[in-house]
């Protein structure tokens, strides 16, 4: 499966400027979620209205699997301004389960309580484990049990769907 990753990303500024638009969300705090959701959220970033830096988010903490054996973290930095009343668009590259989404959301909700948070994935696997969806979607993935989308950048930034056997 070959994936048009310029044609998602254009799609997806589209669709962000579009929703601020239709919804009045003006100068709303742009999160990234890392690795892939922060370089998706840099390239998103000029179809945004705002004046607010890129914010991201290191959710490694706030995951539920964090306990299990053999998980051996790699943790990033969490940058988030004063959220309270704040309109936060958080961004990720993929959408699987929606634990990545809910564990970033118990993350912000510690920093503040936002007006609102939308949700900008750059694929949507439609395999959700938990009642999460986005807001703005690059594109409606559909793969075999044994496949994954893979990110890769942050520059070049390229996706490939890769086989896990």
């Amino acid at each position: 499966m070959k994936l048009d990753l310029e044609q998602s990303l254009a799609s997806m500024k589209a669709q962000v400027a579009n929703y601020c638009e239709q919804k009045n969300i003006q100068n709303p705090i742009v999160v990234g979620i890392h690795t892939g959701g922060v370089w998706v959220a840099e390239q998103l970033m000029s179809a945004v209205p705002t004046k607010e830096p890129l914010a991201t988010l290191d959710i490694t903490f706030y995951r539920d699997d964090f306990t299990r054996a053999g998980l051996n973290p790699k943790v990033n930095q969490t940058q988030l301004p004063a959220l309270e009343d704040r309109h936060v668009i958080l961004v990720d590259d993929v959408l699987m389960s929606g634990r990545t989404i809910r564990a970033a959301m118990n993350e912000i909700f510690d920093y503040g309580r936002p007006a609102s948070i939308s949700l900008a994935i750059l694929y949507d696997l439609g395999q959700h484990e938990l009642p999460i969806s986005a807001d703005i979607v690059g594109e409606q993935l559909t793969l075999n049990p044994n496949q994954r989308v893979k990110l890769s950048g942050p520059q070049p930034l390229t996706v490939a769907v890769v086989d896990t056997d």
